[in-house]
């Protein structure tokens, strides 16, 4: 595609939502970003890596919490979020990193409030991976090596986490269909026909465009 495109990507737990970003940006040629936001964010910050990692679509309220994080963070004070919670400072360094990326390139961005940080940016389609529980599940077992107990613990556990991350920072709601450009249950359509789908939904989206 000759224009930018940046594709975020929202997923349920097990329903192969990073896989379906990374095929697809091997389609497109481009980079998928996910856990790889963290070293980036990091860096550009000046914030410790580790912040980053624990708080990853973590929200927190918790005073006590943020005041001892924020003591560890004391060493990265040249920051320009020093002076904010530290879950704040987390946020606010990817939510700029996620808006710098996709200023400069074209790219697949998974998780961590992606559409909500590119809201109104031209060339962004955002997606949302949903799959059936019994998929889910089996995905689970197979990545996580555990018991199908196990495997629902996770993906019920995961989803809430990041339900309550996208919510609390977002003026929107997780999984909810008008939160999104695109929504794919990957059940119908396997991976590799979601990414075709999407591939599908940019080209549509593209000669519309506004």
């Amino acid at each position: 595609m000759a224009d930018k495109l940046i594709v975020t990507i929202g997923r349920q737990t097990g329903s192969g939502g990073r896989k379906i970003g990374q095929m697809l940006a091997e389609r497109l040629g481009v980079k998928c970003y996910d856990k790889e936001l963290l070293d980036r964010a990091a860096k550009e910050s000046g914030l410790c890596r580790e912040l980053f990692e624990n708080n990853d679509e973590k929200p927190t309220n918790s005073f006590l919490y943020s005041l001892v994080m924020d003591t560890y963070s004391l060493g990265y004070s040249s920051s320009p979020y020093v002076d904010m919670p530290i879950n704040q400072k987390i946020f606010l360094a990817q939510f700029d990193t996620i808006r710098n990326l996709a200023a400069a390139e074209s790219c697949v961005i998974v998780g961590r409030c992606a559409d909500y940080a590119l809201a109104g940016m031209p060339g962004v389609v955002s997606v949302f991976v949903s799959a059936d529980d019994e998929d889910k599940i089996k995905r689970l077992m197979e990545t996580h090596n555990v018991t199908a107990d196990k495997a629902r613990e996770i993906m019920l556990k995961t989803d809430k986490r990041r339900s309550s991350y996208y919510n609390y920072y977002s003026n929107k709601r997780w999984g909810d269909s008008k939160s999104y450009d695109l929504c794919i249950n990957s059940s119908k359509c396997t991976l590799e026909g979601a990414v075709d789908v999407i591939l599908a939904y940019a080209e549509i989206a593209k000669k519309y465009r506004r």
